[in-house]
């Protein structure tokens, strides 16, 4: 007999409004896993948006609480970067008194566990934004050794893209140049196309979604227990090194 939907974790997801994406976290998570979605107020890409994006972050996350979840997600790769993980984090537990995880810390979690110091990194970024992950990145020892990007305005154009440009692009990269790539943007259809990528370069990859599901059942020490969307999944919560 089913134990129902969500009978392993009830995960609260906040989620940028104008994006279109946040199925894929929930594809890709095992069964019983539930993800719980709210929105925060983003309709353009810059950096005054990503920023604007956190502004009543106290009053999505209580509504994530009405729904007894077990840990806030709050996912947009430059919004928690620009806005400070730690920050978002303690402010979603003095509002909430639940703990959190984002993105960013995510993202830089998985590429320890991979052991990528020296990515290619594909974004949807305007070039602000770009700069500003890459200082980013850097500043926790990352060195971004190429950017490849398919700029656009809004999250809407994010999403539109076809997950076949992303492995088109990652196909460009030189595997020798670099020791992993990084497909940082929570807003793009990318989930089908993660192990694809490291066939054709032989090498790992992270993506947003699929870091943010990692660091999540990680913590909540739940088996991924699917090999189909990149090797950060194929060992679960456990893998070493994260």
């Amino acid at each position: 007999m089913s134990l129902g939907f969500g009978h392993l974790a009830r995960i609260g997801h906040l989620y940028p409004s104008g994006g279109l994406c946040d199925h894929e976290i929930q594809l890709m998570a095992p069964d019983g896993v539930q993800f719980v979605t709210t929105r925060l107020p983003f309709r353009s890409t810059g950096i005054r948006d990503d920023l604007r994006l956190v502004e009543d972050l106290e009053r999505h996350a209580g509504l994530l609480a009405d729904a007894e979840v077990d840990l806030v997600a709050v996912n947009c790769t430059a919004a928690t970067l620009l806005a400070g993980p730690e920050r978002i984090k303690e402010r979603i537990r003095a509002a909430t008194g639940i703990e959190a995880v984002t993105t960013i810390e995510a993202v830089l979690a998985a590429l320890r566990a991979l052991g990528i110091r020296r990515p290619a990194l594909l974004t949807p970024y305007p070039d602000e934004v770009v700069e500003a992950e890459r200082t980013y990145l850097r500043s926790h020892g990352v060195e971004v050794v190429t950017h490849l990007g398919i700029p656009c305005a809004t999250p809407v154009e994010q999403a539109v893209i076809e997950p076949g440009r992303w492995f088109g692009l990652a196909s460009s990269v030189d595997p020798s140049t670099v020791d992993g790539v990084l497909l940082s943007c929570a807003g793009i259809r990318v989930a089908s196309e993660l192990r694809r990528i490291e066939h054709r370069l032989g090498l790992p990859v992270v993506a947003s979604n699929q870091a943010l599901l990692w660091q999540l059942l990680r913590d909540l020490r739940i088996p991924a227990g699917t090999s189909r969307y990149g090797s950060l999944l194929d060992d679960g919560p456990d893998r070493a090194g994260a």
